[in-house]
């Protein structure tokens, strides 16, 4: 039997083809801001995870940003892959820390023609007061608060330079963050304030916490300076057990991207107990303990207040 078609209805295909036809037009006159929604946004490539994430509240919805270097990953000595270099010749502009943190990075980005922006520029820095690094800045300064917002005033003004049509979206972006970091400031301040006088002393095994023990009031102290091939020297391992036999510390520190091996030497010969992992140089995986920056502040002065009062695990 002969199959008829109704005069008065438009064939299925031709309703089929009509559909396509109005969605290749309307995809074809999508407005700018839906396309900067999908992957033609413009990259920005950190050298660091902590970098991507302050990077991310403020670029919002307007920027694509990801990092060289992966979640655990110490940033010190890292050694740039053929993989890095082709992400990074992609991109449209670089952000790293600067202050002699990624001592690789010069010659990688020499590597790239794009455009790179120190966001660490105009921070007061504390220069690195021991060993062979000594009178070299300390590169950790966004381990204040109150250093990233400056941070984030470097990105926002980096970001607009960069498409400027979201200069004003970039700006609110940063502020609303910056009174993230405020808050933080405060509560890490006030939680670090609580420490009676003779446990007010952080050692760490690496010199990275300069600028959270500068804000909050923090003696200082740890077996080697700034991350490198040979730590841990047993003359630096001695100056901590003498300076923890001194000061009576109650508890000691390691940080998530290196050994804490140097560190329970410290603990073994001392009365001193290991307090926990503190967070620096990466944020952890998303279901870690620190999947942002903001997180890893907090992190790290509960870890510290916990251990130092007594109530660490």
């Amino acid at each position: 039997m002969q199959r008829t078609t109704d005069p008065g209805r438009r064939p299925r295909t031709s309703c089929v083809f009509l559909v396509l036809l109005l969605v290749t037009l309307s995809s074809g006159c999508v407005a700018l801001d839906d396309r900067r929604a999908g992957p033609d946004r413009p990259m920005v490539l950190t050298t660091f995870t902590v970098l991507e994430d302050i990077a991310e509240n403020v670029a919002g919805d307007r920027l694509r940003v990801d990092s060289i270097t992966k979640v655990g990953a110490e940033i010190h000595g890292y050694e740039p892959t053929p993989r890095d270099v082709a992400k990074a010749s992609e991109a449209d502009l670089i952000l790293d820390n600067g202050l002699n943190l990624e001592a690789w990075f010069g010659q990688f980005v020499e590597s790239v023609d794009v455009p790179h922006v120190v966001v660490s520029d105009g921070v007061e820095v504390l220069d690195i007061t021991e060993d062979a690094n000594a009178g070299k800045p300390n590169p950790h300064a966004w381990m204040s608060a109150l250093n990233a917002q400056i941070y984030v005033d470097n990105m926002v003004a980096a970001f607009s330079d960069l498409e400027p049509a979201y200069s004003a979206e970039f700006a609110e972006n940063g502020e609303a963050y910056k009174r993230k970091l405020e808050e933080l400031h405060q509560k890490m301040i006030n939680k670090l304030d609580s420490l009676p006088d003779n446990e007010r002393a952080l050692v760490s095994c690496e010199g990275a916490f300069s600028y959270l023990a500068r804000d909050s009031g923090l003696r200082e102290k740890y077996i080697w300076p700034v991350n490198a091939e040979q730590q841990a020297t047993p003359q630096q391992i001695t100056s901590a057990i003498e300076f923890v036999k001194t000061n009576e510390v109650p508890a000691v520190f390691c940080e998530s991207t290196v050994s804490d091996k140097p560190m329970q030497q410290v603990v073994r010969a001392t009365d001193a107990s290991f307090g926990g992992t503190l967070y620096v140089d990466s944020l952890s995986e998303s279901d870690g303990p620190v999947p942002t920056y903001l997180d890893l502040i907090r992190h790290d002065a509960d870890t510290i207040v916990a251990a130092l009062t007594g109530g660490a695990e």
